[in-house]
């Protein structure tokens, strides 16, 4: 091939010549190279050479670049483009971002300059535009993005990905085209990759080749006249890092150069931190100053020669980086100092209430003390995060997690935004010393998780003991304690704290000689996503697994089920709700989110039998039997339903169960009532209970109606919540004199928190709430964004609640973690599945024990 200069002309040339083969005959082509297509889109702008190791040892010039290349037939504008950097192991938004500006024209090159690594080398010839962008030499992912702001890309191969135009990985990185091009050995390896005369195959290592010529082309476009990089910067002026972090929440040093010394506190050279935190010699203990000692030195080439205790000096550019101050040393230098340092002594402080007193101790070792709860494990499966809570709230006493403002107080009181206030002061992060999305592809699923395994659950509401030092960091818009090294589940020796195990192996005691409990069975549909789509001629998409094998169905059209994508996966759902319900030691069982099979041409009790069948199988004897569906139904139904269970030899079913079809729940599931009757018991032992699952919280209408969210903390659809409580109300007063009972039971998931509107409907009606959060308790059935509450309740009328002798919450579901769920099989590279009760739902099932009269 011809070399890299002629490039302009032989794309102009293949240009014309692609245009020709339109009319002339198929015989007469024999085109030199192939006509270049775009990649991610129609702009047909591509990344054509990228030299990355300008300045340093042997190199050709001075500066870094980007050469782009129009492959159209039109001019192309960069307004509103940047060139976009992610390190080769970042699974967030890109670390860094350069806005464009100017055209190029068909056919021609528009050269970008860059940073530079020292001074070897020649000045660059007349670049289009001189930029700070500074990308590593060897790792990493370049971005030709369509937009400024920052792009949080997918790991793997990433073609068609909207905004991106071009994309470059190379090395080791996570993020390419197909597979990653080649790369110098190091920075002293000048070589750049080079596109082949403007051909995109979306192959990274097809489409760049590594190339001893060097050869930047500005273009003859609207960029402005080509300019001389800026000359190297001032001598960096040495200062302290409490004179690089200042007393505010940014340094006053920001964007000026920079040279401090300092003992490496913690390093992080994988997992995509990319850089080390740098601590004042001799600094920390109860350290009272009014700036901090400690901060974090962004440096993805140097950062795999450091270790912790090592005393370095760190020339760089002070930033602040989405809030958190650092020291920007890929442009400067990361050099090991022979002289002895003072050891850093980690903090011991209480927990600070504001963001002003954490300001003071950023970047700094922490050795935390005192009281830690775990509040929030939702995103362990996906980001290696534990939420934490500090000591114990002082307005919901007792309480060591962070509870749902309105299942304490009620919405828009002042001690609901109390509360929401607290959460945020008693709030910490324990992060993984890395950025890795550990559902991001299977490379990343790949990873042991840190912190969890199959025999330490990190459970909500367990006491977490920290027993090593961590570094207060702040990202992500969040305070975080990190570690001193990456954490996964190779190296859980490394992991700085260790959590109680909370477990039960079977609810508390509730008494009583009949047990009534709710449990919602996480979208249990015997009609999997697979036979839907094989079968019934639907379509799905689905939740996949690290070998990109479906394991639960995403969104099945039209009207499909919402559980497991296959068999298997069905027996995996099926065996954790198996052993939770027949651990419950109940008579009665409320059911909520179980399919409604005639939606799938079957009897509408299918999935209710085959449950029942399942329970008894694994109780080893058929002590359960199902409330068949009443002969009157809606005419219009959701795919689920709720249900009843019960034991034949504690009760029996009184007359035909009745589903109320009210306008109030054409949004929701229509409740179901059940009257039971003690087996050996005359009509006083009879009660009512009532099955409902009322309208969500999620997916507001946005119409300015009274069904908006109000931002009040009660979600969307709460005047649709109170019509349902309402007209409940009314139809648990009919049945009670249809079925001769006072006693009556109101049971299922409400989407209500204990003290929302619709609650307060039920509480202003005489009904007593037994099953969660009630009387000063701290049970709750629902974790979530990190807060604590109870969606799911059982109330009693007057005369049932005289007879209740206890109640509780099994929490075997909303405190563990989510990769233990079915729907997470093989999500991970450790196994975490077992066919116990814990993650059998994502609520916890509530339980109350009634002694009813003996005759």
């Amino acid at each position: 091939m011809h070399p890299h200069p002629t490039r302009p002309a032989a794309v102009a040339a293949t240009l014309a010549l692609a245009a020709a083969l339109t009319v002339a005959p198929a015989a007469s082509a024999a085109p030199a190279a192939p006509a270049p297509t775009a990649s991610a889109t129609a702009s047909g702008v591509v990344i054509n050479e990228a030299y990355l190791s300008g300045g340093s040892r042997n190199a050709v010039y001075t500066h870094k670049f980007v050469e782009l290349l129009n492959t159209s037939g039109a001019p192309v504008s960069l307004e509103g483009w940047s060139l976009q950097y992610r390190s080769a192991s970042g699974t967030a938004a890109t670390h860094s971002s350069v806005e464009l500006s100017g055209t190029i024209d068909p056919g021609e090159t528009f050269l970008v300059a860059g940073g530079s690594n020292g001074t070897t080398g020649a000045a660059l010839p007349g670049p289009d535009l001189t930029t700070s962008f500074n990308p590593g030499g060897t790792n990493g992912t370049v971005v030709l993005a369509e937009t400024t702001e920052p792009l949080t890309l997918p790991t793997g191969s990433v073609v068609g990905v909207e905004d991106v135009a071009d994309l470059l990985g190379y090395g080791g990185s996570n993020t390419f085209e197909t597979q990653t091009a080649a790369a110098p050995s190091s920075n002293s390896d000048p070589r750049s990759f080079n596109r082949t005369d403007g051909v995109d195959t979306d192959d990274n290592r097809a489409d760049f080749t590594l190339s001893a010529e060097i050869t930047p082309t500005p273009s003859g476009g609207t960029g402005g006249p080509g300019t001389t990089p800026e000359p190297e910067p001032e001598p960096a002026q040495e200062v302290s890092i409490a004179e690089i972090q200042g007393t505010g929440a940014a340094s006053p040093l920001s964007g000026e150069r920079v040279s401090t010394r300092g003992v490496v506190t913690a390093a992080f050279p994988t997992g995509g931190i990319d850089g080390f935190f740098l601590q004042t010699p001799g600094t920390g203990s109860d350290d009272g100053d009014a700036a901090s000692h400690g901060v974090f030195v962004y440096a993805p080439d140097a950062v795999p020669g450091v270790v912790v205790g090592d005393h370095v000096e760190v020339t760089g550019t002070a930033t602040e980086y989405y809030g958190m101050t650092q020291v920007d040393a890929t442009e400067g230098q990361v050099s090991a100092l022979d002289e002895p340092a003072e050891a850093v002594k980690p903090l011991t402080a209480a927990w600070p209430a504001t963001d002003a007193e954490r300001e003071r101790y950023e970047g700094m070792l922490w050795q935390p003390e005192g009281q830690w709860t775990v509040a929030d494990n939702y995103s362990l499966n996906r980001y290696g995060e534990i939420g934490l809570a500090f000591g114990e709230s002082a307005l919901v006493p007792g309480e060591a997690r962070l509870p749902q403002p309105t299942d304490a107080a009620p919405a828009g009181s002042d001690l609901a935004s109390a509360i929401e206030a607290e959460n945020a002061q008693r709030s910490v992060t324990l992060d993984d010393g890395a950025t890795v999305n550990f559902t991001g592809g299977s490379r990343n699923q790949d990873i042991p998780l840190p912190y969890l395994s199959p025999g330490t659950p990190v459970r909500v509401g367990a006491a977490a003991t920290f027993t090593s030092p961590v570094v207060l960091d702040y990202r992500y818009d969040l305070w975080r304690f990190q570690p001193q090294t990456q954490v996964t589940g190779e190296n859980p020796g490394d992991a700085p704290a260790s959590f109680a195990d909370t477990r039960t192996t079977a609810p508390a005691e509730v008494g009583g000689d009949v047990r009534i409990a709710s449990f919602n069975v996480l979208n249990y549909f015997t009609t999997t996503g697979r036979e839907f789509v094989e079968e019934l001629g639907g379509s799905c998409s689905w939740h996949t697994d690290r070998d990109g094998e479906p394991v639960g169905t995403n969104r099945c059209n039209p009207d499909g089920p919402r559980g497991a994508a296959d068999e298997e996966d069905l027996e995996r759902q099926e065996a954790k709700i198996v052993a939770a319900i027949n651990g419950l030691g109940a008579d009665v069982v409320s059911l909520e989110e179980i399919e409604n099979s005639a939606a799938f041409g079957q009897d509408r009790d299918e999935a209710l039998a085959t449950l029942t069948a399942a329970l008894n199988e694994g109780a080893g004897t058929p002590v359960w039997d199902f409330v068949p569906s009443p002969a009157d139904l809606p005419a219009d139904e959701d795919v689920i339903r709720t249900a009843f269970i019960f034991k034949p030899a504690a009760v029996k079913p009184i007359d035909e169960s009745v589903i109320l079809d009210d306008p109030a729940f054409s949004n929701a599931r229509q409740p179901l009532a059940q009257a039971f009757q003690k087996v050996g018991g005359n009509s006083k032992t009879r009660f009512l209970t009532i099955v409902n699952h009322f309208k969500s919280k999620g997916s507001a209408p946005d119409d300015g109606s009274a069904n908006d969210d109000a931002g009040d903390g009660q979600g969307a659809w709460n005047a649709a919540r109170v019509a349902q409580a309402e007209a409940l109300v009314a139809f648990a007063e009919e049945m009670t004199q249809e079925r001769n009972t006072e006693k009556v039971f109101l049971t299922g998931d409400f989407n209500a928190y204990t003290q929302e509107d619709p609650m307060r409907v039920f509480h202003a009606a005489g009904y007593t709430n037994l099953g969660a959060a009630a009387d000063g308790e701290k049970e709750h059935t629902y974790l979530y964004g990190g807060l604590v509450g109870s969606l799911d309740h059982i109330l009693a009328s007057p005369a049932a609640a005289g007879q209740v002798t206890g109640h509780t919450v099994w929490d075997i579901n909303a405190d563990e973690p989510i990769a233990l769920e079915y729907s997470r099989y093989n999500y991970n590279a450790t196994d975490f599945y077992a066919p116990d009760p814990y993650r059998a739902s994502d609520h916890d099932p509530a339980i109350v024990g009634v002694d009813l009269p003996k005759k």
